[in-house]
């Protein structure tokens, strides 16, 4: 497996919600055009959009904006190249994730889960 794209301490993204073009243009060090022609090429990245229009970019956003700009500007990647790399190793992190999202629970409350599930499709079927 590669080694990570960029370590966490590599750059400082404030601890916010929500981030402006302006803001992430400065945290990222790309122009603003670029991260919207970005947002058309990659899929993933999709800023949401104020009741004005402007977009806000999340933390896992700008994230992903310094992932785009390791492998396009430092590691030379095509834009389809980093498209697929992404798309990869993406789906390579959710497939790792899986089990310590079972994790979380312990054995012992299987029992009680299964019986919140099937009081709940009662209920379903009550409403029905």
């Amino acid at each position: 497996m590669p080694e990570p794209l960029f370590e966490e301490g590599d750059f400082q993204i404030p601890d916010k919600m929500f981030f402006r073009v302006g803001e992430v243009s400065r945290l990222v060090g790309v122009p603003a055009h670029v991260l919207r022609y970005w947002e058309t090429e990659f899929p993933a990245l999709a800023p949401r959009k104020s009741g004005r229009g402007h977009r806000l970019y999340r933390r896992q956003d700008v994230e992903l904006l310094f992932q785009i700009k390791d492998l396009l500007h430092v590691r030379r990647f095509t834009i389809e190249g980093a498209r697929k790399y992404l798309k990869q190793h993406r789906s390579a992190r959710r497939t790792a994730a899986r089990p310590r999202q079972a994790e979380l629970f312990e054995a012992s409350t299987a029992p009680q889960l299964a019986a919140i599930r099937e009081e709940l499709r009662q209920i379903l079927d009550l409403l029905k």
